[in-house]
């Protein structure tokens, strides 16, 4: 299994930072989402519901990229949560999405729980070659900004 880098821990922060930027929903998580080269620079960003109310983070960063651009064949993709599997909202999950490109590495926080769907996003980027990186350390993170979802603890 794949460990996680400091430069990851960094990335994936970042992107549990933008989700605080998504509109409210008691229907969706909400969800941060970076696209990043090789080299560290940052390509696109998204966050759930930020164009478009039934938008999620990775659809919406990679919106803004070309499917063909050279850059995604080394760069990584940051999820707050696991990319999705199931969509009710749109005809392609978050997992087809991400593998419509050459991404090769995807890493995220939190492993989606079944409040909505039943996910199998890691599992099945890792079935098509995908290094897929779970740092769950920083879920508790992620669940803090979905606590209005999870009710009382």
């Amino acid at each position: 299994m794949s460990r996680a880098t400091d430069r990851d821990l960094r990335l994936l922060r970042e992107a549990v930072e933008l989700s605080r930027s998504c509109p409210p929903s008691r229907t969706a998580f909400s969800v941060g989402a970076l696209v990043v080269a090789a080299d560290g620079t940052v390509l696109a960003d998204g966050y759930s519901r930020r164009d478009d109310p039934h938008d999620h983070a990775e659809e919406a960063a990679l919106r803004a990229l070309a499917a063909d651009d050279p850059r995604l064949a080394t760069a990584t993709l940051y999820s707050s949560l696991e990319p999705c599997s199931t969509r009710a909202s749109r005809p392609r999950s978050c997992t087809a999405l991400i593998l419509g490109t050459p991404i090769p590495r995807v890493v995220f926080a939190w492993r989606e729980p079944d409040l909505f769907v039943d996910c199998e996003g890691a599992e099945l980027l890792r079935a098509a070659g995908r290094e897929v990186v779970e740092v769950p350390g920083l879920a508790p993170l992620v669940r803090e900004v979905n606590a209005h979802l999870l009710g009382p603890r």
